[in-house]
C-alpha cells in the first residue's frame, strides 16, 4: 500500500517546508519537510520545495515499508495514511511498542485509532501542534470507515 496524496498533504501541512538546514524540537539537524540529515548529508545551500518534496518522497517509502513490517491486519487507505503520518513524525520505535498497534494487529480498529489521540504531548504538557496533528490522523483513520464499515470497525 502507498502513501495517498491526502495522507502527503497532511505530512506537509504538518511538518511545514524549510530550505535551510534547522534544529528539531529534539535538536537534530532537518530540512525540508521534516527530514532528519543523515549519513552527513549536507544542503548548504539550502534546498527548493520541489527537492524537500523528492526528499519526503523517499523517507515516506521507508515509513511504508516499516508498515508493511509491523502491522498484520489489512488497512484502507485512510488507515494506512494515518499511520504513515504518525511514524513519520514519532518514529517506528514509538509505533513498535504502542497500544496502538496492539489493538490494531488484534483487528480493534476503532479502539486503535482512538489511540492516536493519545500521542498530543512533548514532555507532561499536550501541545497543540501535536493535539491538531493527532486529530486530523483520526479524521483520516475514520474516513476510512466512511469507504468501507466493515474493515473499519
Amino acid at each position: 500500500m502507498e502513501l495517498s496524496a491526502a495522507g502527503l498533504e497532511l505530512i506537509k501541512k504538518s511538518e511545514g517546508f524549510r530550505g535551510n538546514v534547522y534544529l528539531d524540537v529534539e535538536g537534530l539537524p532537518t530540512i525540508g519537510y521534516g527530514h532528519r540529515l543523515v549519513h552527513r548529508e549536507m544542503f548548504p545551500k539550502g534546498i527548493t520545495e520541489m527537492q524537500a518534496t523528492a526528499i519526503l518522497y523517499e523517507d515516506v517509502r521507508e515509513v511504508e515499508q516499516v508498515l508493511a513490517r509491523l502491522v498484520k491486519v489489512p488497512l484502507i487507505q485512510g488507515q494506512f495514511d494515518a499511520l504513515v503520518d504518525f511514524v513519520f513524525n514519532l518514529g517506528q520505535g514509538r509505533l513498535a511498542e504502542s497500544t496502538l498497534l496492539l489493538e490494531l494487529n488484534a483487528g480493534h480498529f476503532a479502539e486503535a485509532g482512538e489511540q492516536l489521540l493519545r500521542w498530543d504531548h512533548a514532555g507532561t504538557e499536550v501541545n497543540a501542534g501535536l493535539k491538531a496533528r493527532r486529530e486530523a490522523e483520526l479524521r483520516l483513520w475514520n474516513s476510512a470507515a466512511r469507504e468501507e464499515p466493515g474493515l473499519a470497525s
